[in-house]
């Protein structure tokens, strides 16, 4: 073995190394002080050693060279003294701050200055927490749970207290608990689960949920159970409109309904990140859109906003949905009785008329269409536009990757630009839609547009962001500003 190749295995243990002591750290200031860490958005709350050092090579992405744990080691050692209240921290972004503004103060007294409005805080958070309810245990049901019990942290904010579904076999609760431990498509539950059927409970990861059979949405009493003033997440899609959507409110114990579907009437079709912000007190039913409509609304947004749309049309390569037949079979709507696991099957959408709900702009100026295809998660949306302004694809591309990083829609919005991404690689991915640049079309003022979206995740994400802001328990988030700093070309994969 050359000297060359035992310098670079050595370089890397010692990488392993100071990733590896961060995980306690990290850990602590979740723990002790309400403290959730990130690197551009990505989450280090649970993760191994090699996702830490995989989340600073993301980094690149940001600048022309890697975040380094030299320098977010110390970082968070330092947090870790500081007595925090209760925030949402990017260290890369403070980092970054840090290195371009610190004006030669040592890293302690940058950080007081910076954190003063949280520093001797000890874990103090000033939001109240919010019982929530899953009424429906299925696709979206079952993420929804995954991501509230991974952010449950010590709590406060939402707090995930039952599930309402109709009983369906005598072992009922262990194949409920069973489905949430182990997903074909999205893996293994990262905890552990335990039941009590004398309690009717399922417990994850410390978090008690407690199973309530049902199948009339205005009986159940959940301040039986000790909830009150609830937000009901319902994810059945039984019902769209407002009368009956209306019913949950007469149950004892609720406060507030999300429909995780698109709204029918007047309700607010939310997009969070577009129009998140229409959301009052007295709104007490909203809706969260689709995922199609969640996927492609922040891009089209960000194109109308900076060369103008005239007219598009939006065409979805649609994962199968459990609506379809496995087989032919009888289904009451056209083509979706034939086999979903042998067939493209064309079909509608009505993504393209509700992204005029949270984005009035483009009112009449979008038409859609939709083909379901044999794959189980991970969609496309291929929009083909006729803009105001001509551009060119290098313009585009590079407009849409700063989107991705520095604005207000980067939860919203990622890009990539590698040469052998498939859909497979995109699941799991938290933003509701991932440009492919390496696929962009641009003639003056056409382009074609292509956005990845995990259609169960990333769609659930999307719905956790809207709960939030119908609760209020967003967490102070510094740094409260970017440092922007340039973009390298690079080729990227994965999340």
């Amino acid at each position: 073995m050359s000297q060359t190749s035992d310098s670079c295995l050595d370089k890397w243990m010692g990488r392993e190394a100071l990733a590896e002591a961060m995980i306690p750290v990290i850990g602590r200031l979740y723990r002790e002080n309400n403290v959730v860490t990130s690197i551009h958005g990505r989450s280090l709350i649970n993760k191994s050693t090699m996702n830490i050092l995989k989340a600073h090579r993301f980094a690149r992405r940001m600048s022309n060279h890697e975040l380094l744990l030299e320098e977010t080691a110390p970082l968070l050692n330092a947090l870790s003294e500081l007595e925090l209240g209760a925030a949402a921290i990017d260290i890369a972004r403070l980092t970054e701050k840090f290195r371009a503004e610190g004006n030669g103060a040592s890293l302690d007294e940058y950080l007081r200055a910076e954190l003063a409005e949280i520093v001797g805080k000890r874990g103090a958070d000033d939001r109240t927490s919010t019982d929530v309810v899953l009424y429906g245990f299925g696709r979206i049901g079952r993420l929804l749970a995954r991501i509230l019990i991974e952010k449950a942290g010590g709590g406060h904010g939402l707090r995930l207290r039952a599930i309402v579904v109709r009983k369906g076999a005598d072992n009922d609760l262990v194949k409920r608990a069973s489905l949430l431990r182990r997903d074909s498509v999205h893996g293994s539950f990262e905890g552990t689960i335990r039941v009590d059927e004398e309690a009717n409970t399922i417990t994850a990861n410390g978090v008690q949920v407690q199973v309530i059979y049902s199948d009339n949405p205005a009986t159940v009493d959940y301040t039986a159970y000790g909830i009150k003033d609830a937000l009901v997440v319902d994810n059945t899609g039984r019902w769209r409109d407002a009368d009956g959507l209306a019913q949950h409110l007469q149950s004892k114990g609720v406060a507030r309904v999300l429909l995780t579907a698109p709204g029918k009437g007047e309700l607010k079709n939310i997009v969070h990140g577009i129009n998140h912000r229409d959301i009052s007190d007295d709104d007490k039913i909203v809706t969260a859109a689709s995922c199609t409509t969640n996927a492609i609304t922040p891009v089209l947004k960000a194109i109308n906003d900076k060369f103008g749309i005239i007219h598009g049309h939006v065409e979805t390569v649609h994962s199968f949905t459990n609506d379809q037949n496995l087989i032919d079979n009888f289904h009451k709507g056209d083509r979706r009785g034939r086999s979903a696991a042998l067939n493209m099957v064309i079909t509608e959408t009505g993504a393209a008329k509700a992204v005029a709900k949270a984005l009035p702009d483009l009112q009449g100026k979008l038409t859609g269409n939709a083909i379901r295809v044999p794959t189980p998660d991970v969609s496309m949306a291929i929009l083909n536009l006729n803009l105001e302004r001509g551009t060119t694809r290098d313009e585009v591309n590079d407009f849409l990757r700063e989107m991705s990083l520095h604005s207000d829609l980067r939860k919203q919005i990622d890009y990539i630009d590698s040469p052998d991404v498939v859909s497979t690689d995109f699941v799991g991915s938290r933003r509701a839609g991932i440009v492919d640049g390496l696929a962009t079309i641009s003639n003056d003022k056409n382009l074609v547009l292509y956005v990845w979206y995990d259609n169960e995740f990333g769609y659930s994400c999307q719905v956790v962001r809207v709960m939030e802001e119908m609760a209020g328990v967003n967490p102070p988030s510094f740094p409260a500003r970017d440092v922007v700093a340039p973009i390298a070309v690079l080729e990227t994969a994965g999340a």
